[in-house]
């Protein structure tokens, strides 16, 4: 049986049942993709098109094609590098507010402001603070994109708080934190390790809705293969977007395999290793005077790994009766 709590390891016919599985679906998949590509070989698209990415006509070089694509590149991720801190630092005050205020008035506006903002298209975010506002074309497409992925960011911490067992929000009110603090140590930490892979998907979301910025003439990746495809014609537009569209599902592989390795060091405590629990014991967290009672010599907070640190611990040891010793006699009290 495996060390795995949820199923026992595939014995023998599980395991030929897999490999066939995994056979007929990769040939399903090669036999789709020779057939994309005998489709695309019956209508001309391998032909000298492809040239506009080494020999571009019109007098440019390949220099001027990958140079002007390099630029858009570079557009898309400053756009995506400034949104995504401040659509997730606003998202998880928001749903910090909403989770650890007390008053229902802030919890209240944090829902509305929530609600309100998700319902809004990206591309209306970005239009109104262009046209409306009167904002550069770089913050415009940074407003619409941190107000909606702040939204979204909002309500998946809020799940993931929501997901928590009641003991931890009842053990932190216990030892006299407040709501709020109790949420920020406490709850939020959990949450965010709990639901890392929908704020994950989230950045990759939000890195293809910088494409959008073409409402507000924003020169990011999509629209500089636009321009390309309109300088050229239309016959070029099949290799052009096909390196568009390589460059994104590059880097959303890429931020998928960081968070991969986050959320494995998270899991693994950081050291390729999980984190060791604290010594309980006579010499440990555990006072003399029993669980629960107060401590003696060395303090409230003698033992504890985080409060405690640098604290000396003066507890005795319980002596120990080896086989063949006589037992101490009794204090009479």
């Amino acid at each position: 049986m495996s060390g795995s709590v949820l199923y026992d390891a595939p014995g023998p016919r599980a395991k030929r049942l897999d490999r066939i599985l995994n056979v007929v679906f990769s040939l399903l998949l090669a036999g789709a993709l020779a057939y994309g590509a005998y489709a695309f070989y019956q209508r001309g698209v391998f032909d000298e098109r492809w040239a506009v990415l080494w020999d571009p006509p019109k007098g440019q070089t390949a220099g001027d094609v990958w140079g002007s694509l390099g630029k858009g590149l570079l557009a898309t991720l400053h756009a995506a590098a400034v949104a995504a801190p401040l659509a997730f630092a606003l998202g998880g005050a928001v749903a910090i507010l909403r989770r650890g205020a007390r008053l229902r008035l802030l919890t209240g506006s944090a829902a509305v402001t929530t609600e309100l903002a998700r319902g809004l298209p990206v591309l209306m975010l970005m239009a109104l603070a262009k046209f409306a506002f009167g904002w550069d074309v770089f913050w415009s497409v940074v407003f619409g994109l941190v107000v909606y992925n702040a939204a979204v960011v909002a309500e998946v911490l809020r799940a993931g708080l929501a997901a928590l067992p009641r003991g931890q929000r009842e053990a932190g009110l216990s030892i006299g934190l407040s709501t709020m603090r109790t949420t920020l140590l406490i709850e939020l930490p959990q949450a965010v390790r709990i639901m890392l892979p929908a704020l994950v998907s989230q950045v990759v979301v939000l890195l293809k809705d910088t494409s959008l910025g073409y409402i507000v003439a924003y020169p990011e990746l999509l629209r500089v293969i636009k321009t390309n495809r309109d300088y050229f014609g239309d016959t070029y537009v099949i290799p052009l977007f096909f390196v568009g569209a390589s460059v994104y599902i590059l880097i959303n592989l890429t931020v998928s395999r960081l968070a991969t390795y986050v959320e494995r060091r998270l899991r693994e405590g950081g050291k390729g290793r999980g984190l060791m629990p604290p010594e309980i014991g006579p010499t440990g967290p555990i006072p003399q005077s029993g669980i629960g009672g107060p401590a003696r010599d060395e303090g409230a907070h003698a033992g504890d790994p985080l409060f405690g640190r640098g604290r000396p611990v003066t507890s005795t040891q319980i002596p120990v009766r080896r086989p063949g010793e006589e037992q101490p006699p009794r204090r009479e009290t």
